[in-house]
């Protein structure tokens, strides 16, 4: 099992690139089910779960083969339509298989998924939109069974704005008779980027990128190929690192991202005294002078990210007064906070929402990763302490985080992962 060494201290200054997307990734994937041929994926981040996704994929009888960062997905041979839990159970995001295995087969067997270590993240608005165009389906045996002749078009109104849901029905509705609309829909990027995949594979869907979608079925789709959006997440925790312990009489640079995916983020590091320079695809940012306090509320796109929220935390530890950090998506996502605590950080935690008084000071530990996001914030925080830092089980952060220690080694940091031993 791996783990990170950082040594705190160092600053940081340069450019690094931004990878693409993960959750983009984790649903263009899936919809390659949709129709059969060879379909080519290109700027696919190296990550655990898209291996793991991979892994299901080819379970199913698809060929998949990666050069460098371009994935071929060939699904002209589909031998299997479940997707069984010993892929499921690694990652939540397998559930993507059950909209188009439905939409185009009729039929499927997709196990009960897992893949996080907190929260309950139901998928009942997955079973209750996919009821509501026409298919028949029961829990069995810790697997969702789904039959259908053929799906019908209906109106869907989310309670909960839910990218996986909203990503789920859209994929099964593409090839459903006559019209889908959906409404609440979830308009994560990563959700617009699939709209925008399946209209190239000839779908017919208005508002792609907005919260009302209008999805007319048609017969049949091709395949196609597609750029892979910028990861936000990776972008975002890059410019809260050099907010924490940048160069102040430098800068860091992240190119190859999408600034208007991250404007909420953006904003907030400006109030806390960061300058930001914005270009088309690229952002840099001069760290301040002394970090202020600032609330975050964490919403669904274009609101603060949840997946953002442990790095803020990381980076308010160290804040000039107190901040308030309240948490509206997944009410017990604060497990990272224990272990913040041991480097010196001063949170509490009451229901969902976390008070943070900034520290003169952090000093290094040994610390336990339990979730992808909590890694993020662990390295942070580490960046920031006297002394070493290490950080365990990093495999939750290779899920979602393309080599970050070499990305943040290239800016100045000194990071580095230690391998086979036993913690």
């Amino acid at each position: 099992m791996d783990k990170f060494v950082v040594q705190g201290g160092m600053k940081l200054k340069g450019t690094v690139q931004a990878s693409g997307a993960k959750n983009a990734s984790l649903a263009l994937m899936p919809a390659t089910l949709l129709a059969s041929g060879e379909y080519k994926l290109h700027n696919t981040p190296i990550l655990r779960d898209v291996a793991t996704m991979s892994r299901l994929l080819e379970t199913m009888g698809l060929k998949i083969s990666r050069d460098d960062h371009t994935l071929t997905i060939d699904s002209s041979t589909i031998t299997s339509f479940e997707a069984p839990y010993e892929h499921v159970k690694k990652m939540r995001a397998s559930i993507y298989v059950l909209g188009p295995l439905v939409g185009r087969f009729g039929q499927a067997d997709v196990s009960l998924p897992g893949g996080c270590a907190w929260g309950p993240r139901p998928v009942n608005l997955h079973i209750e939109g996919l009821r509501k165009l026409g298919a028949e389906i029961e829990l069995e045996g810790g697997y969702i069974r789904a039959r259908a002749k053929r799906l019908r078009g209906a109106r869907i109104v989310f309670d909960v704005s839910s990218v996986g849901a909203t990503g789920n029905v859209m994929m099964a509705a593409v090839l459903a008779q006559g019209t889908t609309v959906i409404d609440n829909a979830a308009m994560e990027p990563e959700i617009a980027a699939l709209g925008q995949f399946l209209k190239s594979m000839g779908a017919r869907i208005d508002g792609v990128g907005t919260n009302h979608l209008e999805i007319e079925g048609v017969d049949a789709l091709h395949p196609a190929e597609c750029v892979t959006i910028p990861d936000r997440i990776e972008t975002g925790t890059l410019l809260i690192a050099a907010a924490l312990v940048g160069d102040k009489n430098s800068s860091v640079r992240i190119e190859r991202c999408t600034p208007s995916h991250l404007s909420a983020v953006t904003t907030k590091l400006e109030d806390v005294g960061a300058t930001l320079t914005i270009g088309k695809d690229f952002i840099e940012i001069v760290p301040p002078e002394s970090i202020r306090p600032i609330n975050i509320t964490t919403s669904i796109y274009s609101g603060f990210p949840t997946d953002m929220q442990a790095q803020w935390i990381a980076l308010m530890s160290l804040a000039q007064g107190m901040s308030i950090i309240t948490e509206t998506i997944y009410s017990d996502r604060f497990m990272h906070v224990p272990e913040l605590i041991r480097l010196g950080c001063n949170i509490t935690v009451k229901d969902n929402i976390a008070t943070v008084v900034g520290v003169n000071r952090l000093t290094g530990a040994k610390v336990m990763s339990t979730d992808l996001r909590a890694s993020a914030s662990l390295i942070l925080a580490g960046l920031a302490a006297e002394g070493t830092t290490e950080v365990l089980r990093v495999y939750h952060l290779d899920r979602g985080y393309e080599q970050i220690e070499k990305k943040l080694a290239s800016l100045g940091a000194e990071i580095e992962r230690a391998t086979g031993e036993e913690f």
